[in-house]
């Protein structure tokens, strides 16, 4: 399926779309047809008249994004430090709506992005946070005990006043990261991570963790801490099937993205994840499913992008991922396992609902 510019209200599922005002193409890759307004209107009246006669199954496939950087400058139209186009995050938004979001996380990697995070989360029922420290910026915690206390009790003081109202949803993004030790040294990462066990313990979150090149470091802290914390997911699972299998032994969950789907490797380690125990997430801007990925050829919806100095109100943005890419890596995901891609959207979806409590907000 190929979503053109203008045409952000189609249903990305197969067999069924509904289409927004204006000058809608809708274009259907396996026909190689275009598809104008007006029959996208009439041929979206029948496809919505034969759902409702149709079972539950045939139901639209719905999505939670449990990790999305919508703070981050691509989406007020800044790339690599340089301004390109209008801020386009409403939008961004509206896509996922319409292409079946149901949730959204949106994820922080400091103190000052937890906040913001929790403010960006507040102004929609469907969205929501996380508060936490990442690895790579573990240096913010100070080299003293009295810093790091400090700024361990203002990271608990944004989780539960987000809790409050049900916004935040999880802790992080933390864990560790040897890939990038450049940014932050392997003992502050660790140092980091453990002091934010602590506000695990005190608040009862779920964790929301980061892992790249640590071998089992990581693992074995999770193991011998395993009793300080509830629930939690390793997000943009890259590494081999069996740490993935010792992950799901801790009772935890694996997130998949993108970079989760790059090599032959990796497609055949997400075969042997049980879909009880996987999530779905986009990690966006980053982590784009590529043509030149091990999965692409799975991949069935495609969106109309421009490059981002030629950004057109209503296409995508050349490389820039959002929430509405989630459909890609469930097609991934579902080409992988050999089911359908509405089995893995509904999967991770009833999983995402269990890991983070309900993903509901409260009426204040």
């Amino acid at each position: 399926m190929h979503i053109s510019c203008f045409s952000t209200a189609a249903l990305l599922v197969r067999g069924s779309a509904t289409a927004s005002s204006g000058a809608c193409r809708y274009r259907c890759a396996s026909h190689r047809r275009t598809i104008t307004s007006t029959s996208f209107v009439a041929m979206s009246a029948a496809a919505a008249a034969a759902s409702s006669s149709s079972s539950s199954s045939d139901a639209p496939p719905r999505f939670v994004d449990i990790g999305a950087n919508l703070l981050d400058d691509m989406y007020q139209g800044t790339y690599r430090g340089k301004p390109r186009h209008e801020a386009d995050l409403d939008d961004v938004l509206q896509r996922a709506w319409d292409g079946g979001l149901e949730k959204i996380v949106v994820t922080a990697g400091s103190l000052e992005e937890s906040k913001r995070a929790v403010e960006l989360a507040r102004k929609d029922s469907r969205l929501f946070s996380t508060v936490g420290v990442h690895p790579t910026r573990c240096n913010e915690f100070g080299d003293t005990e009295e810093s790091l206390a400090s700024h361990v009790e203002a990271l608990t003081e944004v989780a539960k006043a987000g809790m409050v109202d049900g916004t935040v949803a999880a802790l992080g993004e933390l864990g560790l990261d040897y890939a990038r030790t450049q940014f932050c040294d392997i003992e502050t990462q660790k140092r980091g991570f453990l002091a934010q066990l602590d506000i695990a313990e005190e608040t009862q979150l779920p964790l929301f963790i980061h892992n790249r090149e640590t071998g089992e470091d990581l693992l074995d802290v999770l193991k011998e801490h395993r009793h300080r914390f509830s629930r939690g997911v390793v997000h943009s699972f890259d590494d081999s099937a069996e740490l993935a299998a010792k992950i799901v032994d801790l009772e935890l969950y694996i997130g998949i993205n993108g970079c989760s789907l790059k090599t032959p490797e990796n497609i055949e380690v997400v075969k042997t994840i049980p879909l009880d125990r996987l999530l779905l997430e986009t990690d966006c801007p980053w982590c784009d499913i590529r043509a030149s990925h091990a999965g692409s050829h799975f991949v069935q919806t495609k969106f109309d992008t421009k490059n981002e100095k030629k950004f057109e109100r209503g296409c995508c943005v050349k490389s820039r991922y959002e929430p509405c890419h989630i459909v890609q890596v469930a097609e991934v995901v579902a080409g992988a396992k050999g089911v359908t891609m509405a089995e893995v959207a509904e999967a991770s979806r009833r999983n995402a609902y269990d890991l983070f409590g309900g993903l509901e907000k409260k009426e204040m």
